[in-house]
């Protein structure tokens, strides 16, 4: 019972603090890395939760280039983060699998702060375009987020 409790104390104050990071960082992503696609809804969406994909690139580069900023991030859901396919969420809501190899999963909680999401902002701003001019999957195919849509969107 305690437990429960101690859980459940604060959990309006972590759900507020959870939307807000994730929602700044979902704004922030998509106005400025071109063609970068939001998975999943805006709506019905978990607190400090966002799937992000970053079209022409794989998300192992990425998270080469994060980690070499002291950012921690995934390429897959938490339940299968030791493979290296696409996750099958994202491919049965109808992301093309050569862009979910550039999916990234972002989460963060009660510890992270409004500077930790401005910060993985700004180094995604400075890495995608960087490694989208080295990437050839990129450069032969850049539309290629723009031909397709997931499941339930008009």
């Amino acid at each position: 019972g305690s437990a429960l409790e101690m859980a459940t104390e604060q959990l309006e104050q972590r759900r507020a603090h959870g939307n807000e990071l994730r929602d700044y960082i979902i704004d922030s992503i998509l106005k400025i890395i071109p063609e970068a696609r939001l998975n999943g809804g805006l709506e019905h969406r978990l607190p400090g939760n966002a799937n992000i994909s970053f079209p022409g690139l794989e998300g192992e580069t990425i998270l080469l280039d994060l980690d070499m900023h002291g950012i921690c991030a995934s390429t897959g859901s938490a339940c299968n983060s030791d493979s290296l396919d696409p996750s099958h969420v994202l491919l049965s809501i109808g992301v093309p699998e050569e862009i979910g190899h550039g999916s990234m999963r972002f989460t963060f909680g009660p510890q992270n702060t409004m500077e930790e999401a401005k910060y993985l902002c700004d180094v995604l701003e400075e890495v995608i375009p960087r490694r989208r001019a080295m990437s050839c999957m990129w450069l032969q195919g850049q539309n290629t987020a723009r031909h397709f849509s997931l499941k339930g969107e008009n």
